[in-house]
């Protein structure tokens, strides 16, 4: 496993990280969420990222006891608030930054974490409030370092240039072969300001291991054809996407890697990224992801795979 710095901080991650969207503390078996947890160790992930909206506080509240074994220091670990609680908690006010980052520290059974991250942008909240108690939350120890999620540039930008406030130092946009539009302006933002990305759904929910076929349904059990997704993969299962995905397998073979990891490797190769998070319902999935570390691949390969994905979206509009 290779490690890269989080931006201007302190802290060196692995390239990739284990996420819980979807899976820790509600979609996955505890015995077997813990398996992953133990497989992403030994395989020398030390980057854990969580939320407090997932499963409503399940995923941290696993992570809470799976983690109580580990020694604090062994591994760095990130949570994000944003998303409603309840009917009345939700956003990035200063009240809620308080009680959210309390109930977190608790459920994670930890007096701090090294990330917290705005899940979103609030547009009802100004940005000085929630500044000014990002920065409270910091110089308490309650949290090192913070991040933001899904930021358009223009806040970023604006975050970056207030006064007496804590700086950012990480980025969690969705990234991948399927997905670019980061690099547009969210990017070259966070490189001119110390900020990495950590991204997340760096395998197009699954699309980018080359599982679903244009021809077969997806899997009942599998995440494409989950009702929690709604139409946030309908973009991604789009026949002419899905058969070009096809086509990446013989690049990948040819680079000595899984799908997946020619995938991850792709995401990997942005200096701008010091992480990619992926989820597992498998140690095996673990070990095959966290492979992708450090994997060289001839940029031609690379290059070959943007131009087919380009074009299967070009065509699906």
């Amino acid at each position: 496993m290779k490690y890269r710095q989080l931006g201007s901080s302190q802290l060196q991650v692995s390239e990739i990280s284990l996420g819980s969207w979807l899976t820790y503390g509600l979609g996955v078996q505890a015995d077997k969420a813990r398996a992953c947890l133990d497989a992403a160790f030994d395989a020398g992930i030390n980057f854990i990222d969580t939320a407090n909206i997932y499963g409503r506080g399940a995923a941290e509240s696993f992570l809470g006891e799976a983690l109580a074994g580990h020694p604090r220091d062994s591994y760095v670990l990130a949570t994000k608030l944003y998303f409603p609680m309840t009917e009345t908690d939700r956003g990035l006010s200063r009240g809620q930054i308080e009680k959210q980052l309390d109930a977190s520290l608790k459920r994670l059974r930890t007096d701090y974490v090294d990330l917290y991250q705005c899940h979103r942008y609030d547009e009802d909240t100004p940005l000085e409030e929630t500044m000014e108690a990002l920065s409270a939350a910091v110089r308490s120890g309650k949290t090192r370092y913070i991040g933001f999620s899904e930021w358009p540039a223009e806040r970023i930008e604006a975050a970056v240039a207030m006064p007496n406030v804590e700086r950012f130092v990480s980025s969690q946009p969705q990234y991948s072969l399927l997905w670019r539009k980061p690099e547009e302006a969210v990017i070259p933002v966070c490189e001119a300001n110390g900020i990495s990305q950590i991204v997340w759904s760096p395998l197009g929910q699954g699309v980018l291991t080359g599982k679903y076929s244009p021809d077969v349904p997806p899997p009942r059990d599998s995440r494409a054809a989950s009702d929690q997704m709604g139409t946030f993969m309908d973009r991604l299962l789009k026949p002419q996407v899905l058969e070009a995905v096809q086509r990446l397998k013989p690049l990948a073979q040819e680079a000595g890697l899984s799908l997946a990891q020619f995938s991850l490797a792709w995401v990997l190769k942005q200096p701008n990224v010091a992480s990619a998070i992926v989820g597992a319902s498998r140690p095996e999935q673990v070990h095959e992801n966290a492979a992708a570390s450090g994997a060289v691949v001839d940029p031609e390969l690379f290059a070959q795979a943007e131009r087919l994905v380009a074009a299967a979206l070009g065509e699906s509009g």
